[in-house]
């Protein structure tokens, strides 16, 4: 047959170890089905394919990417499952894909100071005198530290109680195998009386008709009915009034099952400055513990101050204090700040993910309200926004810390993102240098000599820590401990 008849030349004669199409193809299936019946073969097939592949990538700068290519798929063969003998190809381990850090799915994270929070609750620990207990208020996931590491790190360091606010709360840290008593800071719905049974955590009492339901279903099963009795002094928000808590105890004490465990209030005024409403409270207090005394009801763990009274006034420390936004590290109201020593516990990082030279007057972020200055400026992305607790109002108003310098924020804070520029030469840092995606920007936290706080953004914002925290800590970002 003419050699040349398909358009082909030079194929008159093989050379040696010439294969055909016909038996390469039948070798291959052969190796395929060999492949099939021993999976440890079949993973280094992969792997050698791999290298095949990363080998030919070219040279010269085409190298170093086949470089960097290569380490990437080395990377990721580190998450591929098992090779099973039913697996055509390599697949993603679930396991192994849930360990990448939370810090490293997207550059926005907390970070919460655990030895901060012993601090703290030593410092008012020692406040305290002999036989005083101290409750660690750890509701709204412990103001967005994490409601599990906090109270246990708590406890660990002299606390004796945990308050919550929900009946939910107090489940997760039971769940978390806390055995500490969980007292919930107000009344839940009656629904709720089996969860405070079956949990071990005693409610705030204040309505005859919750007191009664509680104890019929303890008394169903044979148990007691644990509770504080919760009264009102002046700053109506839940509670039997002072004046009329004998005759409730009168009206529910008789039921063999309830046990009052302990008698509280809340001061609305312990932070402020002018204290004659924190008197009156004090006084309506003391009166309605003498009455239940006069009743021949024993008040049981008396406790009416917060961070700011259990700092301020130690008269009213009774038996136990309940310590807020202070065990985080923050003080309660001025008055207090020279008489005890706090660590904030939360701080607030993001990674540089975009960095631009932005055209001069060309706008950045929603609206356009900012203009680039031009020249050496930089326009620096980071991912965070008001989702995670970066207020949009604080768009324009709020600085950050990059390599120890503050840089301004610019441009509407979004959803997800916020940009601040940067000038590497006009800004004192502490080594000049141009800012790179990946660079750590820190929200809330020192930096060599600066330090970005929770106060100063609560100034911009007319509100106060125990809000910032809560929408830092409870938002999408992961929390890191330390």
């Amino acid at each position: 047959m003419d050699s040349q008849i398909n358009g082909f030349t030079g194929f008159g004669r093989h050379n040696p170890g010439f294969v055909s199409a016909k038996d390469a193809i039948r070798k291959a299936e052969i190796a395929a089905q060999a492949a099939k019946n021993d999976p440890v073969q079949q993973a280094r097939q992969t792997l050698a394919q791999a290298q095949a592949f990363t080998s030919g990538l070219g040279s010269g700068a085409d190298d170093a990417n086949a470089h960097r290519g290569s380490a990437h798929r080395s990377a990721a063969l580190k998450f591929a499952a098992p090779v099973s003998s039913r697996d055509s190809g390599l697949t993603f381990d679930p396991e192994k894909l849930a360990r990448i850090p939370e810090a490293d799915r997207r550059w926005a994270w907390v970070e919460v100071d655990l030895s901060a929070i012993r601090h703290n609750t030593q410092a008012v620990r020692n406040r305290l005198a002999h036989g005083v207990r101290l409750m660690a208020v750890v509701k709204a996931d412990a103001y967005g530290h994490g409601a599990v590491p906090v109270a246990k790190m708590a406890l660990n360091s002299g606390a004796d109680y945990l308050g919550v606010a929900t009946v939910d709360e107090a489940i997760e840290l039971r769940e978390a195998l806390i055995g500490a008593p969980i007292l919930v800071l107000s009344q839940p719905p009656a629904e709720a009386i089996p969860l405070l049974l079956g949990y071990k955590v005693m409610p705030a009492i204040y309505t005859a008709d919750f007191a009664i339901a509680y104890a019929e279903a303890a008394d169903a099963f044979g148990i007691s009915a644990p509770f504080h009795l919760a009264v009102n002094t002046g700053m109506n928000r839940i509670g039997v009034r002072w004046d009329q808590a004998a005759e409730f105890m009168h009206q529910v004490g008789f039921h063999r099952a309830l046990e009052l465990v302990g008698t509280f209030t809340h001061f609305a005024t312990a932070d402020c400055t002018q204290t004659l409403d924190f008197q009156i409270q004090t006084k309506r207090f003391l009166e309605a513990l003498s009455a239940l005394r006069m009743a021949g009801v024993d008040p049981g763990i008396v406790h009416a101050a917060n961070s700011a009274a259990a700092i301020r006034f130690p008269d009213v420390h009774f038996d136990m204090v309940r310590l807020g936004i202070s065990l985080y590290g923050f003080y309660p109201c001025p008055e207090t700040l020279t008489t005890i020593d706090l660590k904030p516990a939360m701080s607030v990082y993001a990674r540089i993910s975009d960095v631009r030279t932005v055209p001069l007057s060309d706008g950045v972020s929603y609206g356009l309200h900012y203009r680039s200055r031009g020249a050496h400026t930089k326009i620096c992305t980071i991912p965070i926004g008001y989702a995670d607790g970066l207020r949009r109002s604080l768009s324009s108003r709020v600085r950050f810390l990059y390599n120890g310098a503050l840089m301004q924020q610019v441009g509407n804070i979004c959803m997800d993102q916020c940009m601040f520029e940067m000038d590497p030469y006009a800004h004192g840092l502490r080594e000049r240098r141009e800012p790179a995606i990946g660079d750590v920007v820190t929200i809330i936290g020192g930096d060599g000599d600066n330090v970005c706080t929770v106060e100063g953004m609560c100034e911009l914002l007319n509100t106060i820590p125990h809000e910032v925290c809560i929408d830092f800590g409870t938002s999408r970002m992961p929390r890191l401990y330390h």
